[in-house]
């Protein structure tokens, strides 16, 4: 008997199904740091400091030309997870079809920029000179794999939004440890330095849209991928559009708004910001474990919004926010606990030890208003309002934050580090309360227009 990868979120227990579509998720999200990390070790161990920078100062250059079209894919996501839930077929068939075309044509458009202008982006970013070179190759030869990049992120996505989580953890893994190998092979034994380390990221991407291609293809009704039927459905395109590009913008608007930020903590010495790093990378960890809840709240709710099942979707929200509560204080509070050991792993010194400690000890006995605060996102997503959510982030998470830095932060006795760490606790509870007014709001316009359809 064939097993059976979906899952129905629209009956049954929302608490045991949202830890079966989680922990798949919470898995990659962590294999996927681990592997990055891998990549960072390799090539510093092997080719370098100055190979290191490079890679390195690709890192937030990357996450902001892809976010746009990473948050496409959470748009591809509700709208399959919608028609899914509604048993709408022909509906479902036409979003894979529209999502995978518009993967392709994204990533080949980041191949493009990436090609073309690595050498000036990586200059208005102001890397510095003596690894200008090394990281406009590692840009050029990555973004080449954009292609694969995007179709493995919205065929993950269409996979997600009728609950399989495992088998984009399978491929993720598979090409992973592909990836690790490769790495070893390329800079160790081939001495190709950074060329080497975004060559096997490049194949390993390839291997995991392969995958994930061929596991559409075998798939059965609605979210079967025949090649003959790929095309762009206008009114798919443009649904998609609606919910994915405000997500998208949000993701660029916050990479923005951490450079700011980040400009502000580098005034206080390379021991401050060492240690600032190393507690963000561990953060990280935390933060995707509690992210795979809010990813659970966008397919969940988007079901039941397609099954007609509004009924359920307070209780997905509690639901979810219960889990990221549980998750972020539990993992915070362990992290903080081992929390000198953790960052001893990125530094040997005792100061920027300390250092790491002060964010660690601010930012983790909060962190679950974090998580709380994207449940939120999810679930307004998932009823199919995107712009809303946009709005009330990029004031509350990033707009108050700014300001933050530019008043608070300003007065001579709060300018001091910890005043910049209180500012992510502050702003977390405020977007997190008109997140939760939003909410009420957009389910009370949902009840009113399925009474007067009724």
């Amino acid at each position: 008997m064939e097993k059976r990868y979906e899952l129905d979120m629209c009956s049954g227990s929302v608490f045991k199904k949202m830890l079966v579509f989680a922990l798949p998720l919470m898995c990659s999200s962590v294999l996927q740091l681990l592997f990055n990390a891998a990549d960072i070790v390799v090539v510093g161990r092997f080719a370098g400091d100055n190979s290191l920078a490079a890679v390195g100062s690709n890192t937030s250059l990357i996450n902001l030309l892809t976010n746009v079209f990473i948050g496409l894919s959470i748009g591809a996501n509700v709208l399959a997870a919608r028609h899914y839930g509604a048993d709408e077929v022909k509906e479902l068939s036409k979003t894979v079809h529209t999502s995978m075309l518009l993967s392709v044509f994204s990533g080949f458009l980041l191949t493009v920029v990436g090609l073309l202008f690595a050498k000036q982006l990586l200059v208005l970013m102001k890397t510095p000179p003596e690894v200008l070179e090394l990281a406009a190759v590692y840009l050029r030869i990555y973004f080449a794999g954009m292609p694969a990049m995007m179709i493995y992120n919205f065929g993950s996505a269409l996979l997600r939004a009728v609950g399989d989580t495992k088998r984009p953890l399978y491929y993720l893994l598979f090409s992973g440890v592909i990836n690790v190998i490769l790495n070893l092979i390329f800079v160790i034994a081939l001495k190709m330095d950074v060329a080497g380390v975004a060559l096997a990221t490049v194949i390993s991407q390839c291997i995991s849209a392969f995958l994930v291609v061929r596991c559409l293809m075998n798939e059965q009704g609605g979210m079967q991928l025949i090649f003959s039927e790929l095309k762009f459905d206008v009114k798919k395109f443009l649904a998609i559009i609606r919910i994915g590009l405000p997500a998208g913008f949000q993701g660029v608007v916050f990479s923005f708004s951490n450079v700011v930020i980040q400009s502000s903590i580098n005034l206080f010495g390379e021991t401050v910001v060492a240690g600032n790093s190393a507690a963000s990378n561990i953060e990280g960890f935390i933060y995707v474990a509690m992210n795979a809840f809010h990813q659970a709240t966008i397919s969940f709710t988007s079901q039941n919004i397609g099954a007609g099942k509004i009924e359920r979707v307070n209780k997905i929200m509690l639901t979810g926010v219960a889990c990221v509560f549980v998750t972020g204080a539990a993992l915070g509070g362990i992290v903080l606990l081992f929390g000198r050991q953790l960052l001893g792993i990125y530094s040997e010194s005792a100061a920027v030890i300390d250092a790491g400690m002060v964010r660690l000890s601010v930012v983790l006995t909060t962190y679950f208003l974090c998580g709380m605060m994207d449940v939120m996102v999810g679930s307004i997503r998932g009823m199919g309002y995107s712009v809303m959510p946009m709005i009330v982030s990029l004031i509350g998470a990033c707009g108050l934050r700014l300001v933050w830095i530019a008043t608070i932060f300003q007065i001579e006795q709060f300018h001091v580090i910890d005043t910049i760490y209180y500012s992510y606790p502050v702003t977390w509870t405020i977007t997190f309360i008109a997140h939760l007014i939003c909410f009420a709001i957009v389910r009370k316009k949902l009840e009113s227009k399925i009474m007067l359809n009724s």
